[in-house]
């Protein structure tokens, strides 16, 4: 375009296009006019109303894929929590299953104390072992020194001793056990009266 033209077309004032217009089109280098239509109030009045319903079936589309959009989202959490509650839950009960090896272990070298040699020793390390991978895991021993909580001890017997007040814990029968928050095993105990 000449500078001319260039300096003509910034004077005049722009003009919005209307509704019958179509943008211009460059083919073979050369511009091309806009196709004009002429509609009657009847034809523009359908032309709308298509309009409305193709923009409220895209509402409708996105508004359906936002909410598939959420399921999915929904799904993949309460998956990763139900894998998550079940990798817990088996843990759990390998833990359970494995509470009367350890007891038996705790057995042995109470048995054998006194007997010093390799044997012992090798099942000392085995327990030691033993103990410190489950541990590892996730793993505590209940505590049961001191006073009687029924939410972790479970008392099966009771002694009255003078000298010593009511719910103090006199001697630990089995161990108890616990894996985060959640208990296993409780501790059984024996407490005064």
């Amino acid at each position: 375009m000449a500078k001319k033209d260039q300096k003509k077309a910034a004077e005049e004032p722009l003009k919005e296009p209307s509704v019958s217009e179509t943008e211009a089109t460059v083919e073979n280098g050369e511009e091309q006019q806009p196709e004009q239509y002429i509609l009657t109030a009847e034809e523009f009045q359908k032309v709308q109303e298509h309009i409305e319903s193709l923009t409220k079936e895209k509402a409708e589309a996105v508004n359906l894929l936002q909410r598939n959009q959420a399921d999915f989202d929904n799904y993949r959490k309460r998956n990763a929590s139900a894998r998550a509650e079940s990798h817990e839950e088996g843990r759990r009960d390998v833990m359970k299953e494995l509470l009367p090896v350890l007891d038996n272990f705790d057995r042995a070298m109470e048995a054998d104390a006194s007997c010093a040699g390799a044997w012992h020793d090798g099942v000392k390390m085995v327990h030691h072992q033993l103990l410190e991978t489950l541990e590892k895991m996730g793993l505590e021993e209940i505590p049961a020194d001191g006073d009687f909580d029924p939410k972790m001890h479970n008392a099966i017997l009771s002694e009255k001793v003078e000298g010593t007040e009511s719910g103090k814990i006199l001697m630990v029968l089995q161990k108890g056990y616990r894996l985060k928050e959640t208990i296993i095993r409780y501790s059984m105990v024996k407490v005064s009266e």
